[in-house]
């Protein structure tokens, strides 16, 4: 039945039931598109949907509502795929630099994983985040995604095995971890084709997401040599030493770094390590993806920078 409530009293009460849930949302969303700003407009489409629902019939809210982003996600993702085989260059999920809560620590993806779910179907994602990342039972599952349970499982386990070969075969401690990042960063930034080299796996990757908007490699650069060599003539032709570091930290659960250009462009340098050596690095340049990071940047250091000495 349709409530007598006035408006304004709904829409209270739409939102006290709604923000709690919002933050969660959001990670569902970004998981499942790579795109903070879309997931954030695809759980205001949630919540818009939720002010217009009669709510006294919905006996799980939160259910309810990953259901309804989930499939505002896969409705969007249908027509991402066109742009996104439009993409200039790599394509890159948008980098995070702030952490989950620390309740929410179970359903941290690292940017590694993110690309590693960018390879699997729509359905196989959302069956993934949904019941392993998120904890939703196949039931419910299968009613967001509008399969049966056992497609569900079959879809989540596909999935699965995507994940598992993305996992590293050899973590590095988390302070091992920052010890390798600084000495990266360190040499990148005199240009030390030397020092990179021993700190490069033979066949790592390095992948740099410009969008067609701001300097970038089209293609991944593979091997020790040609990534050393990279990075070695940004240093030289650029200016490398010229840039201003705005933070140090995790990016996407990766160690990492956001830097400004003197020019005033943003970048995100994530690396990903295993067994002491840099295995992949992945660089954001595109400005579309970068709009909220150096806010979250300062706020997490307290507005404080590293100056170029």
């Amino acid at each position: 039945m349709p409530s007598h409530d006035p408006p304004a009293v709904r829409s209270v009460d739409a939102a006290t039931a709604f923000d709690p849930l919002r933050p969660r949302l959001i990670r569902i969303a970004y998981r499942m598109l790579g795109s903070v700003a879309e997931a954030e407009d695809i759980v205001q489409d949630a919540y818009i949907r939720w002010h217009e629902t009669d709510r006294a019939v919905v006996r799980n809210p939160a259910a309810f509502l990953a259901r309804t982003v989930t499939r505002l996600c896969l409705d969007f993702l249908k027509s991402a795929r066109v742009r996104r085989e439009a993409y200039i260059g790599p394509w890159l999920p948008e980098p995070v630099i702030e952490p989950a809560p620390e309740e929410d620590e179970a359903d941290d993806i690292t940017l590694t994983l993110m690309m590693a779910l960018e390879r699997l179907s729509p359905l196989e994602r959302a069956a993934f985040l949904l019941h392993d990342v998120f904890g939703l039972g196949f039931d419910e599952v299968a009613e967001a995604i509008g399969r049966d349970a056992p497609a569900c499982r079959q879809l989540a386990s596909r999935a699965r095995q995507h994940v598992r070969e993305a996992r590293p075969r050899f973590p590095v401690p988390e302070d091992r971890a920052r010890d390798i990042a600084g000495a990266f960063f360190a040499a990148a930034r005199n240009g030390e084709i030397g020092a990179l080299k021993e700190l490069l796996a033979g066949d790592v990757v390095t992948y740099t997401d410009g969008g067609g908007k701001r300097r970038a490699a089209i293609n991944p650069i593979h091997g020790r040599d040609r990534v050393a060599r990279f990075f070695a003539g940004v240093a030289r032709k650029f200016g490398f030493e010229k840039t201003t570091t705005l933070y140090i930290g995790p990016i996407n659960g990766l160690p990492g770094a956001v830097t400004v250009e003197p020019s005033g462009d943003l970048q995100t340098t994530a690396l990903e390590i295993e067994g002491d050596r840099i295995v992949a690095i992945y660089i954001t340049r595109n400005p579309d993806k970068l709009r909220h990071v150096g806010a979250a940047a300062a706020r997490m250091t307290g507005g404080a920078v590293e100056r170029p000495q």
